[in-house]
C-alpha cells in the first residue's frame, strides 16, 4: 500500500468546497487547528475562499472548541 494520496491533505471540511480547500494548502495551512492563528478576513482574503467556505470553517473550528484568531 503507497501513502501517495493515501492520507489526506487536510483536515478541513469538505462543505468549505475545493476552490477554499486547496487555497488554505498553497498558503501553507494544512491543519484546521492552524486557522486559530489567523483571522476570519485575512483567510478570506485568500483567493478562491468565500463566505461559504468562513462560514464551513468557523462552524467546524467550533465543533472542536476553537475559532478564529480574535474571535
Amino acid at each position: 500500500m503507497s501513502d501517495k494520496g493515501g492520507t489526506p491533505a487536510d483536515d478541513f471540511p469538505h462543505g468549505a468546497g475545493n476552490p477554499a480547500r486547496s487555497a488554505l494548502r498553497a498558503a501553507g495551512y494544512t491543519r484546521l487547528a492552524q486557522l486559530t492563528t489567523v483571522t476570519a478576513t485575512e483567510v478570506l482574503a485568500l483567493h478562491g475562499v468565500g463566505p461559504k467556505a468562513i462560514r464551513a470553517l468557523r462552524e467546524a473550528l467550533a465543533a472542536e472548541g476553537l475559532a478564529f484568531a480574535g474571535e
